[in-house]
């Protein structure tokens, strides 16, 4: 195990730790989620692609490592801070702890650490960037993190998006709602800005033919393979430097039922000539309110964006449908007269709780109605 190791953020703030896991430095955004469990989702959920991980939950790592639980096909945080973690695992479904599931993958981490007062200073000061400095002095760390792109400055989609299409044959885990034996209803095309399988295993669990397409593909290649509807996918960075995506969904408004979640959100908001921005310290965690405007009904749900669109920005026939009670900011959107449906947050949840699961059946309404 290395000797020693310390999260060191831009401003020159140094808490040390215990290191597990890869014995090895590295760079990102610093942010904190208030999930409570699903760490392997957490880890493996492509919106946190350059992102250095705190949960606020103290005690990590419980229940171990399991095949089923990870959201993507590999560890996507660059970095992963805790309280403290448990080597020593109680589940019968666990294969690994934690820290062997981050050696394995070659990301570093960090126990023994103060998270509620970084929690505290993030929530003050706002994300930031940060080093894991294992075995490397603060200040050498600092250097090279002055020396690093900004996070909103690098097109993590380009770099984690399939490269190739395919589609999504695998088995759903047993449950009530198993229609793997039916004929399928139709075929929905996910684009992949950072796809996790919970959205593709809820949608064939529904008796959809599931395709996945890269984040490269044009409107005119999606429209090709002759989808009953679309979904734009959750992914990680800056919504505003995402503007050949934006292009491509301006190709296919109007022309296919889309449900776009997450940055799938923002981009139908910018393909209306809508605006995001950054949020101080993001929404990451399983327990945010949203209150949906035409019922009235709050939701609890599960989130992990750190930008906004600007509901001042939004163009007639555009109309917000959804706001989070914490902060007023926009949740979800509408179209007055396309079948466009559109929520922040992850209704897919892993992790989180499964009560927005709900909107894929106005999803599938809208697309079944599209004929």
């Amino acid at each position: 195990m290395s000797e020693y190791g310390a999260l060191v953020l831009k401003d020159g703030s140094v808490f040390w730790g215990t290191p597990f896991g890869a014995n090895t430095s590295t760079y990102g955004e610093v942010v904190f989620t208030t999930s409570m469990t699903g760490y392997q989702e957490m880890l493996t959920d492509p919106s946190f692609a350059g992102q250095i991980v705190i949960p606020t939950y103290p005690l990590i790592g419980n229940y171990g490592i399991n095949v089923d639980s990870g959201e993507s096909k590999q560890i996507q945080v660059s970095g992963f801070v805790v309280r403290s973690w448990c080597d020593l695992p109680s589940h019968g479904l666990s294969t690994m702890n934690l820290g062997e599931y981050l050696s394995n993958e070659s990301i570093p981490g960090l126990s023994q650490v103060d998270t509620r007062a970084i929690t505290r200073k993030l929530r003050t000061h706002g994300v930031m960037p940060g080093a894991l400095a294992i075995n490397i002095s603060p200040d050498t760390a600092l250097q090279k993190l002055r020396d690093q792109s900004p996070y909103e400055n690098t097109d993590f989609v380009e770099t984690i998006s399939t490269k190739s299409l395919y589609q999504w044959l695998q088995k759903n885990r047993a449950g009530p709602n198993e229609e793997s034996s039916r004929e399928p209803r139709g075929r929905i095309a996910v684009t992949d800005y950072g796809v996790k399988y919970n959205i593709l295993r809820i949608l064939q669990r529904m008796g959809f033919e599931v395709v996945v397409i890269p984040a490269s593909m044009s409107a005119e290649e999606i429209l090709g393979l002759n989808p009953n509807g679309l979904v734009l996918s959750p992914g990680p960075g800056d919504p505003m430097k995402l503007g050949y995506l934006v292009e491509t969904v301006q190709g296919l408004i109007g022309k296919v039922p889309i449900l776009g979640i997450c940055l799938g959100h923002q981009m139908i908001a910018q393909a209306f000539g809508g605006k995001t921005f950054k949020l101080k310290f993001g929404h990451r965690g399983a327990n945010h309110p949203v209150k949906d405007i035409k019922s009235g009904r709050v939701y609890i749900t599960a989130q992990n964006h750190g930008y906004s669109v600007d509901p001042d920005s939004l163009p007639n026939g555009l109309i917000v449908s959804q706001t989070n009670i914490n902060d007023g900011t926009v949740e979800g959107l509408s179209h007055t007269s396309l079948p466009i449906i559109t929520i922040q947050y992850h209704s897919e949840a892993a992790p989180g709780p499964r009560d927005n699961e709900y909107i894929f059946s106005q999803f599938i309404e809208m697309v079944e109605s599209a004929g």
